[in-house]
Order: C-alpha cells, then structure tokens, then sequence
C-alpha cells in the first residue's frame, strides 16, 4: 500500500475531528504532554434486555435483528446462567442480546446518535451529566429504539428499550465528561 492510498481511506468524521480538534483542546485544558496521553473512546456497549423473552424466545431475535440494524454488526444473544423460580426463569432462556462495537463503526455509531437519533427523542433536554462510574464510563438509557432512523417504524411489532455505555481511557469523570462534551455529546445543562 502506498502513501497514496493511505490518504484516500475512508475516515469517519467523529474520529477525524477527534484527532484534529479534541486532542488539542484536551492537551490545552488538562496540560498533556504527548498525544497518545489524551483520553479516547475504547468501546460502545449497548444491552437490550427482552424480560418478555421467558414466554416467547422469538422476541429476543427480533430484538436481536433491529439491534443489527442499528449498530451494524451482528448482536450476540445473551442466555440466563441461572435459574430464578420467583420469575419462573430457567437456566439456558434467551433473556437479552448485546452489541460491543470498536474503531470506525464505534465512531460512525456515536456520529448517528448524537446528530440523528438524539434530537428524536421525545421531550428531550439532554442526558444527565452524573451518570459517570468513577473510572470514565458512561451509561445512559433508551426507552423505545423507535429514535434510530435506521429502523422502519411499520416493521417494530414492540417498543424495547436499551442501555448504552461509553467506555473511554479517561481516568476520571471529570476528563471523561469533557471528552465526550468536545465530540458534541447532549449533556443536560
């Protein structure tokens, strides 16, 4: 491969202002020496618990499906590990699936949300800015996955919702918080 084809690759937009514009305004905020120290996104993880799932095991793959839709890859069907008589659950009952997403298609997600699928939502002000963990994470929830454009409204036979998660190299919220800020995520004010 030459030096030519390296400029011509394909570079999501979220990561190429992430390199140009975030990197040195996190060096200027917090006194970075180097690059490579400036905290960065590792991971997006999103969950869809499918609790209905017990009596029809059909819903976790439609779940499953509209979760491929939406993320790009193929979601893994997560299984109990244990049985629970009080929700008349048994060890081995599809009861969820998941989606971890890295590199480009990690940053092409978090482009979608935060300027397509966030401003769907109903009634929306923005998302807490204290549901950090303590080690730069972040959580948030949907109610509905009817907000991705990806998905034709007719098709949804349910509204399911998800948890999202943000994992970033961040040490501490407060870097975190900036960080996702500056890539333009919708913070409550």
């Amino acid at each position: 491969m030459s030096a030519g084809d390296l400029k011509e690759k394909y570079l999501p937009r979220l990561l190429k202002d992430y390199r140009e514009t975030v990197i040195p305004k996190m060096q200027e905020k917090f006194g970075y020496k180097n690059r490579l120290a400036v905290p960065k996104l590792i991971k997006i993880v999103i969950n869809m618990g499918v609790g209905a799932a017990i009596t029809d095991p059909k819903l976790t793959e439609k779940a499953a499906e509209e979760l491929a839709i939406i993320s790009g890859q193929k979601a893994k069907i997560c299984r109990s590990r244990k049985p629970i008589s009080n929700f008349k659950l048994k060890k081995g009952v599809p009861v969820g699936c998941c989606v971890v997403m890295r590199r480009y298609r990690m940053y092409e997600f978090l482009d979608r949300f935060i300027t397509v699928a966030s401003p769907r939502i109903r009634d929306f002000r923005g998302f807490s800015p204290n549901s950090f963990d303590g080690g730069g994470g972040y959580t948030f929830g949907l109610t509905e996955q009817n907000v991705f454009a990806e998905l034709e409204a007719d098709k949804i036979t349910r509204a399911q919702g998800m948890n999202i998660t943000l994992h970033t190299s961040a040490k501490t919220d407060k870097e975190a918080r900036e960080l996702l800020t500056l890539l333009g995520f919708p913070f409550r004010r």
